[in-house]
């Protein structure tokens, strides 16, 4: 429970541009490309990260490679808030945040795998998992109190502080945790334990397809949110302060995906979940767009099937590649799975932003959004075809 309440708080910073961009947007007067590019290099400098620190865990241990990227993740973060000042600054430092915060992920999912058998491992997951989205609706409420007193210098300094709560709280409680580093002897090559591995490779391009439909809807969902609010007539901070709140909401939709679909496939079988959350999801992506003229209900309740299957198939996809793949290999075969994935979802937001400029008049707010969230929709469709194809191992 400590290191989900840590994940949590270092989650903060995953989500606090996303919850300013309809008033960063404004202010350092950037197009739709240039906001998305910066989305867009967070999720490069994540994926870069990501692919480093699970390729070292399998070296170094998990354990270690966490604790050294929670302190560097509490630096990083207050950089940002004392400097990110425009589209350079922050395009340079939410990168650096990304960097920092990347080996926090996979090696905790490493220390997860560790700590729990396969028969209760998808549960684990799922709250381990779950924590982030409670960390990305908490960040965006703070945004949404923050935004209206202080504007976005105030949202950053607040999400900071959390942020370097949860790596005080990581650093305190893995102190007594081992360090485990799993012997390589009897497990093959990566080439035979991962890459000639038929169900691994389904889940890593599975997850890769979810990463391009997750990461593109959470960069872009609060903004169009803000619009869909300012299309019944409110005006632009009242627009984005009540879009960060509702996207908080649908993020503690995800904290009950990612818990309950964990534990769904523990019970039900891992492939049975994945197909149901990635075809859902799929079909969410490809009719969310268009309705930004609907009445905010219907908005936030189909954003809330969006979000609860957009999350819900994560601590699933995760499970399961740790039962696909011997102990010894999984932080490389998580570190081909991060480079792939956040790859993937680094070019997201970009495209959408691209698409979005394509589709709307120049120097005038978007109100086509149709068809950005198709193009986040492709992925949907390639993940739900990986989770057909894929056999589950051990009857699970």
């Amino acid at each position: 429970m400590a290191l989900c309440a840590s994940r949590a708080l270092i989650a903060f910073n995953f989500i606090v541009y996303p919850a300013c961009l309809a008033v960063l947007q404004r202010e350092w007067e950037m197009s739709a490309t240039a906001a998305g590019s910066v989305a867009s290099a967070f999720h490069i400098g994540y994926g870069a990260s990501l692919l480093v620190s699970s390729w070292l865990a399998d070296r170094l241990g998990a354990r270690n490679v966490f604790r050294v990227s929670a302190f560097a993740s509490a630096i990083a973060i207050v950089l940002f808030a004392l400097f990110a000042r425009s589209y350079a600054s922050a395009l340079l430092l939410y990168a650096l945040v990304a960097v920092a915060q990347g080996g926090t992920y996979t090696t905790a999912i490493m220390l997860v795998a560790d700590r729990y058998e396969p028969r209760r491992r998808g549960t684990a997951m799922g709250w381990f998992l779950g924590a982030s989205s409670l960390g990305y609706a908490s960040a965006l409420l703070v945004t949404g109190f923050a935004l209206p007193l202080g504007g976005y210098p105030l949202a950053f300094w607040l999400t900071a502080a959390a942020t370097v709560g949860g790596c005080a709280v990581a650093l305190f409680i893995l102190h007594a945790t081992p360090n485990k580093i799993h012997p390589r002897a009897g497990n093959g090559r990566f080439r035979d334990a991962v890459l000639l591995n038929r169900d691994a490779m389904l889940l890593v391009a599975g997850y890769t397809a979810h990463s391009w439909e997750l990461l593109g809807m959470w960069a872009w969902t609060p903004a169009f949110l803000a619009a869909a609010i300012a299309a019944s007539g409110a005006a632009a901070l009242t627009a984005a302060e009540f879009g960060a709140y509702l996207t908080a909401g649908l993020h503690l939709t995800g904290l009950v995906a990612a818990g309950s679909m964990g534990h769904m496939s523990d019970r039900f079988g891992r492939r049975a979940v994945l197909i149901a959350m990635a075809g859902t999801g799929a079909a969410c992506s490809l009719a969310f767009g268009w309705m930004v003229a609907s009445p905010i209900w219907l908005v936030v309740a189909l954003g809330c099937v969006y979000s609860f299957t957009g999350i819900g198939d994560s601590p699933v996809l995760s499970t399961a590649l740790t039962e696909a793949v011997a102990p010894a290999h999984l932080g490389t075969a998580l570190a081909l799975r991060s480079m792939l994935g956040f790859g993937a979802g680094a070019m997201a937001p970009l495209a959408f932003g691209a698409v979005l400029d394509a589709t709307n008049a120049a120097d005038t707010t978007p109100t086509l959004w149709g068809w950005a969230f198709m193009a986040l929709g492709i992925g949907g469709l390639i993940a739900t075809a990986c989770a057909w194809k894929f056999k589950g191992a051990k009857g699970i």
